[in-house]
Order: C-alpha cells, then sequence, then structure tokens
C-alpha cells in the first residue's frame, strides 16, 4: 500500500494535519487551540487499519473487486469504525492523571467519537454509561493497536508533543473558569450545562474543520476563501456615505437619527448583553447596524450575526444592509442570508461538503436556525456554533423566544458573553424581562452595566407614539362577514387598510371573502406558505400602491409584522400577544403622516389555535391586560405587566419540559443537558460528564414539531435552480452546489408535518437526487396567490396577479 487515504483525493496524514490547523484555529477563540489541533489529529486515527483501507479503495474504484482485498460495502455504510481509535488514545492517557485528567479526557474524546453523527449521550436515558461503552469497546473493532503500529511517524509525533500536561492544565483552567458568571459563583446544574456547551463548542470546531478539509480537497482553489481578516472600516465608510445621502424625508426621521447616535456612541463600550429598546418605526435596523460595525471593529470580532424571528423579513433586512454595506468591487460578499433547513439533517457525503457554515462577515439567520446550532442533535446545527464565539450577536424582536427556550436561551447567552468573548444585543420594543426571571437559579441574563443604549426609552415612546390601540374585542366574538365589514369599512374611508391574522386559513379564507367585496386588483395576501422571492414581489406592489397613493387591502399572517417596513392608514389586528399587537401597530402611520390613525384589536369568533400555544396564552393574556386602565397600551409599563403575566406564569414551562418517551421519566433539556438529576445512572458513575446529548438533541427538534423545507416553481428562476438542484448532484461540484443552495432559499417553503404528509401522499413533492434529502414542489401545486397549496391549483385558477 503506497498511501493511507483519508477520502477520494486525499491523502489520510494531509487530512489530519489540515483539520488539526484548522479545528486549533477555531478553538483559539475560547482558549483551547491546543485541544483543538489534538483532537483534529486524531478524529480520523482508526482510517489507518487495514479494513477501512480496503474499503475506501474499493469505493473510489481503486481495487480491482476481483482482488482478495476487495470489500463491498454496499448496504453496511458506516460500519467501520474509524472514530474510536482516536478517542481512545486521548482517554487512555488521561484517565491515569487523576480526576481532573479524566475529566479532559472526556471532553476531548467525546468529540472525536461523536463527529459523523452529533454527539452522543454520556448517560443514556436507561442509566447506561453511554460513554464509557463506547470509550471501552473492543480492540478489535476499533483497530487502535493497529493504528498506532501504522501511523506515521510524523504523526506520532505531533500527537506526543500535544499530549502534555500543559494541555491538561489548559483545559481544566478553561472548565473551572465555568463556575463563576460575572465573578459570583453559579449553581451546580449551570456549571455542568456550560460544561456542556464548551464540549459542543470543541466539537463544532473539529466538524467545520473536518468538512471544509474534505471540501478544500476537492475544490483546492477555495481554500484561499478561508480565514479572512475583516476590515470593517469600508463598511463604516460606506453605511455613513449612504445615510448622509438619504437625510430626512419625515419628522420622524430625526428621532430615528437621535436614536441612531445614541447607539453609535456606545459603539466602544466593553463586550457584554445589552438592550435596544424602541418603538415599532424607530429605526433599530440602521441604529444597530451603525453600533454593530464600530463594535466589531474596536474590539476585533469575526462576525455579525443577525438573529431574526420570521424567514419572511430575512430578505427585506438584508437587502437593506447588503445596499449599505457592499460595493461592485468587493472581491467577496459582505452578507449571507440563511432563511430555511435546506440541509438534510441526514446528511449525505454532498450535503456534509456544502453545508452551510456561517463563513461571512454578517451573517442573516433565524431564531430557530440559532437555537438549532445550540441545541439540535446531529453535526449540522452544531458545525455552525463556533462561529458564534467572537462575534455580535444581534437579536430583532427577540421577545418571540419561545418560552419553553427561555432558560436554555439566557444560559446560553450568558456562556457565549461571558466564556466566548462575544457581545450580544437584545433588540426590540416589548423587552421580555429575560434579566428578571422567577426561577433565577436557573438561568437569566446577565446584563452588563448600563445595558440599555439609548436615553430615556419610556420618553421615546410618547415621542413616537404614531397610532392608538383601540379594544374592539366583544363577548361574542367577530364573525368573518362582521370582520370584512370592518375592513371594506376602513379601507373604503382611509384608502388602505393591512387586517393581520393568527393562521393561513383565516387569511386565505378573508382574502378570498373581500375578493368578492372589493376590485381583486386591490385585495393582496401574505403568509409563510409563500415563498420569500414571491413574499418580496408582493410587498414591492404593495409598497409601490401605497407610495402612489392607489388603495390597498391586505390580508396577512404575522409574516408582515416584525421588520417589515410598510405603512397603512390603518390595522386590524387578530387579538394575540401585547408584543404582537405591537407589532401590528408599527406598520400603521408608521411614517407619522397622519395626524390620528388607530389599530383595532378585534378577537375572532372562530379561531383554531389550541396548537398554537403561544399564541393561544399570549392572547388570553394581552385581553386581560387591555381590560385594564392602561392610557397607552403600547407604553413600557403596560408591556412590563404584559409579560408578568405571559412570562412569570409560565415559569414551570422555561426548562423546556420533556415528555417520557424521551427518558425514563418526565425530564426537562435543561436536565438533560446538565446534571441529569433523574437519571439513575448518574449514581456511582465514574464519568464526571453526565450530558444526554444525542437524547437531548431528538427531543428538541421533536416537540418543536419541525418543518420540512420545500422548494418550489415560483416564477422562472424557481423552476431553474430545482433544474439546476437535480442535474448538480449527478457531476457533483461543492461550491456550486452550496451556491444554488444559497439561492433556493428565497424559493423555499417551510411545512409543518401533517401537511407534508399530506403532500407526500399526493406526489405532489419530489427529492432533486436519490438520498440527498433536498425536495421540490410539483407546479400545480403552488398558487400564484396563496403560494404552496395541499391540492391542484386549478381549483383555485380564479385569483392570479
Amino acid at each position: 500500500m503506497h498511501e493511507y487515504i483519508a477520502h477520494s483525493q486525499q491523502s489520510l496524514l494531509s487530512h489530519l494535519t489540515g483539520v488539526s490547523d484548522k479545528a486549533g484555529r477555531f478553538a483559539e477563540k475560547i482558549s483551547a487551540g491546543d485541544a483543538g489541533r489534538l483532537i483534529g489529529l486524531l478524529h480520523d486515527f482508526g482510517k489507518y487499519s487495514q479494513q477501512f483501507q480496503d474499503y475506501i479503495r474499493s469505493a473510489i474504484g481503486e481495487t480491482n473487486p476481483d482482488e482478495d482485498d476487495y470489500v463491498d460495502f454496499r448496504g453496511r455504510k458506516g460500519k467501520i469504525d474509524h472514530s474510536t481509535a482516536g478517542a481512545q488514545v486521548i482517554w487512555e492517557y488521561c484517565k491515569s492523571k487523576g480526576q481532573s485528567g479524566q475529566l479532559v479526557g472526556q471532553l476531548l474524546s467525546l468529540c472525536i467519537a461523536s463527529h459523523h453523527s452529533g454527539l452522543i449521550d454520556c448517560l443514556k436515558p436507561d442509566g447506561a454509561f453511554g460513554f464509557l461503552d463506547r470509550i471501552n469497546k473492543a480492540d478489535a473493532k476499533t483497530h487502535k493497536t493497529e493504528c498506532e503500529a501504522k501511523a506515521p511517524k510524523e504523526l506520532q509525533q505531533r500527537i506526543r508533543e500535544s499530549l502534555n500536561t500543559n494541555l491538561l492544565a489548559n483545559v481544566v483552567t478553561e472548565v473551572n473558569g465555568l463556575k463563576t458568571l460575572h465573578g459570583q459563583s453559579v449553581p451546580n446544574q449551570l456549571w455542568q450545562f456550560n460544561q456542556g456547551l464548551w464540549v459542543r463548542m470543541l466539537f463544532s470546531c473539529l466538524v467545520d474543520a473536518d468538512r471544509i478539509d474534505s471540501a478544500d480537497s476537492e475544490s483546492p482553489q477555495k481554500a484561499g476563501y478561508r480565514f479572512r481578516t475583516v476590515e470593517w472600516q469600508p463598511a463604516i465608510d460606506r453605511v455613513e456615505t449612504a445615510l448622509a445621502r438619504l437625510g430626512g424625508r419625515h419628522p420622524i426621521d430625526l428621532v430615528r437619527q437621535r436614536i441612531s447616535d445614541d447607539c453609535v456612541a456606545r459603539a466602544s463600550d466593553a463586550q457584554g448583553i445589552y438592550t435596544l429598546t424602541v418603538p415599532t418605526g424607530g429605526g433599530k435596523t440602521f441604529a444597530s447596524l451603525r453600533y454593530a460595525l464600530r463594535h466589531a471593529s474596536q474590539h476585533g470580532l469575526d462576525r455579525i450575526i443577525y438573529v431574526i424571528p420570521f424567514t419572511s423579513i430575512i430578505e427585506q433586512n438584508a437587502k437593506a444592509i447588503k445596499d449599505l454595506v457592499e460595493s461592485a468591487d468587493d472581491q467577496f460578499p459582505w452578507v449571507l442570508e440563511q432563511h430555511s433547513n435546506l440541509d438534510p439533517e441526514s446528511q449525505t457525503w454532498h450535503s456534509k461538503l456544502a453545508g452551510e457554515n456561517w463563513d461571512a462577515p454578517i451573517i442573516m439567520t433565524t431564531m430557530v436556525q440559532f437555537l438549532e446550532t445550540l441545541f439540535s442533535g446531529g453535526t449540522r446545527g452544531a458545525r455552525k456554533m463556533h462561529q458564534l464565539a467572537n462575534s455580535l450577536l444581534i437579536f430583532d424582536e427577540v421577545q418571540t423566544l419561545p418560552v419553553k427556550c427561555v432558560h436554555l436561551f439566557c444560559n446560553a447567552i450568558n456562556f457565549l458573553s461571558q466564556y466566548c468573548k462575544s457581545t450580544v444585543l437584545l433588540c426590540t420594543a416589548t423587552q421580555p424581562l429575560l434579566d428578571q426571571l422567577k426561577d433565577r437559579e436557573k438561568g437569566q441574563l446577565a446584563l452588563a452595566k448600563r445595558s440599555e443604549l439609548v436615553h430615556h426609552p419610556a420618553a421615546l415612546f410618547k415621542e413616537l407614539r404614531r397610532a392608538k390601540v383601540v379594544n374592539r374585542c366583544k363577548a361574542a366574538g367577530w364573525s368573518k362577514d362582521e370582520i370584512a365589514d370592518l375592513a371594506v369599512s376602513e379601507f373604503s374611508s382611509k384608502g388602505s387598510c393591512l387586517v393581520v391574522v393568527n393562521t393561513k386559513s383565516w387569511a386565505r379564507a378573508l382574502c378570498l371573502g373581500l375578493s368578492d367585496r372589493v376590485d381583486g386588483d386591490q385585495v393582496f395576501h401574505l403568509s409563510a406558505n409563500m415563498c420569500p422571492a414571491h413574499r418580496q414581489m408582493v410587498l414591492g406592489e404593495v409598497r409601490s400602491r401605497l407610495h402612489r397613493g392607489s388603495p390597498v387591502l391586505c390580508v396577512s399572517t404575522q409574516v408582515i409584522e416584525a421588520g417589515v417596513d410598510i405603512d397603512f392608514a390603518s390595522v386590524i389586528r387578530f387579538l394575540a400577544g401585547l408584543d404582537s399587537i405591537a407589532q401590528a401597530a408599527g406598520r400603521c402611520n408608521r411614517n407619522g403622516l397622519l395626524e390620528a390613525a388607530e389599530v383595532y384589536v378585534v378577537n375572532p369568533v372562530d379561531e383554531p389555535i389550541d396548537l398554537l400555544p403561544d399564541i393561544k396564552v399570549g392572547r388570553d393574556q394581552a385581553r386581560r391586560v387591555l381590560g385594564e386602565s392602561f392610557e397607552d397600551f403600547l407604553a413600557p409599563d403596560a408591556v412590563k405587566r404584559y409579560f408578568q403575566y405571559y412570562f412569570f406564569d409560565r415559569a414551570g414551562e422555561m426548562v423546556y419540559p420533556v415528555p417520557s418517551r424521551f427518558a425514563e421519566r418526565d425530564d426537562s433539556l435543561l436536565s438533560l443537558l446538565s446534571d441529569n438529576g433523574l437519571n439513575a445512572g448518574r449514581l456511582g458513575n465514574p464519568a464526571l460528564l453526565r450530558q444526554s446529548f444525542k437524547t437531548a438533541g431528538e427531543a428538541f427538534k421533536a416537540i418543536d414539531s419541525p418543518t420540512r423545507t420545500v422548494l418550489v416553481p415560483y416564477g422562472d428562476e424557481g423552476r431553474e435552480l430545482i433544474t439546476g438542484l437535480c442535474q448538480v448532484a449527478k457531476e457533483f461540484d461543492s461550491g456550486r452546489y452550496r451556491a444554488l443552495l444559497r439561492r433556493a432559499q428565497r424559493f423555499s417553503v417551510n411545512v409543518f408535518p401533517g401537511t407534508w404528509e399530506r403532500l407526500m401522499s399526493e406526489q405532489a413533492v419530489l427529492e432533486t437526487q436519490a438520498g440527498e434529502g433536498v425536495y421540490y414542489l410539483k407546479e400545480e401545486y403552488y398558487s400564484e396567490k396563496f403560494g404552496l397549496s395541499e391540492e391542484k391549483c386549478a381549483r383555485m385558477g380564479m385569483l392570479h396577479y
């Protein structure tokens, strides 16, 4: 055998040293560069076995199938263990170094043993010692002894140099540092939770290093794109020049400018967790961008990550930022959008190479993607986690955080801020009091001193009040015809009216009803059944009509609320949480051009939202506040009262409950990812890490009823992208595949499980290439009016733009 092979085009030694260098560089962000380099050297150590080399040479066609050493592993993919051997090397060295050595050994070897399928359970739900079972696997199956004999001397020397007392001491110092937060000791449960996040961060460094080293071996020209140092000053200069040209178009712009200048003045402050509490329409996007660019430059940060509640507004916000920071002369793009989960969790070799890793200066993603990066199972989400370190994270409309994720989120944000050199900015008109939680010992935000960036936020709400919220709820509720009457009346008298509903079924039904009473060209529909490109086309037409003074009657789900820059004379909002009502109000008289405007809150008589608990509870608690004697229902004191009702009364849900089908008894993700307090296996367990990572990842996905992403044939570009993805897998190029997936996000729709099953039964969804896990919708199931449909659109052909 002339050379040991890692992949079809790469030697094993080259791969191990390449991954080592990259993982070490990533891990420097958490002061664990030596640990990253070591696990990189050993992650595929088991590939030195004869069994694996026979397999890989046969798989790439290098070995004649008639020869004795040919191994046909079709149908046995992944059965050759080549990750445990490297984990055993570390464990055997560390376990004799006392308790601290055992902890370090488990932290590092866990990353190696898990790097193909995701972090394994240290403790399984039945109490079995999952980590020890794996690490004690027989040599006949792991081939550790054989690999140690065959590994090149150069590699063995590097491994010996890496396995030293300084490595152990450095890791122990970092792990012990996780015991305190701003100088105060944290409860043991939170220390264990922090250890779990630390190992996942190191795991992320390894997984991403492995993926990009493999991808670059297939496309060497792309290696030069890695590890670029961001020069933030050009972007700062471009933003200032562009905003100076815009000037002030409306009186309200002077207030927006003052808010923005307040943010700029605080950009040189120390890193920490900050808030930006500004009424809707107060210019948070540009203000936060000006702050972010300067703060990133001041502290040498790698990237700015915008975390946005809905995919529906990524497109608009990304375009606004691109228009300011990008130039035609740039060699690389500044802004990367991630709309959806086009990367399948059950990954193929192709999708692993082309998977998204957030390698750009400015990232636009969603809260769902952010939470999956921290807590999902497998490797797809975890791969991106290290990019959260040494970054600025901006959470737009942070109040949309799912209640069950509150403690997980707060602990993760504290971890990123305190231990990973990251700054966090929470932007909203309705701050959800995440630093004042009822069960604070389970984790709450540790805000910076002088955490609010703007002066006197309460005064801002009075100054920027442009519409009055009017409670029109009634005991019997509003029928569809009554709501339509109100909408037509407001539309007729004021020229434009927006109706915001809670469900897609209501949006479609009301839109159909209004189209029978108003000129169809004046009625518009928006919902998450429409792909982003489709929604942007409709929003563009709506904005154009509003600008010209043409009549517009729009029915929309909440996709129009957060962050959408649009201005209606009147708004009707179905009863929902007070934060959602505030968002709807931000689309009414947005630029303050009317002397008075009103937002009517109505309660529909028949609204099936029992399966949407956050909307249901928010609706009920908002009605309590609307029944109280507040002068302004959107003022900070009313919002605070709402969150006391909504958040504090749901304290028991904030640990992310996990039903017994995932564990031996009802449990929580907070427990499974920390001390695993209900697991009987923790008693007498010699392993120092007790987290059930894999079980928690499976529960996180299942409880959320995760959506599936499907590409839709909207317009010529949508159809062309689907054709391209069907073809590219046949002659694979990782760069082109990733570029197509990024473009395709604008032509994707997220589908809930029930709808997915019905579409599959109709054979309305097909795979771009067998086994790739990327799906597209047949053209006859996409409506030009309503988007994705569960039935053929010929039945709805009466409505078209």
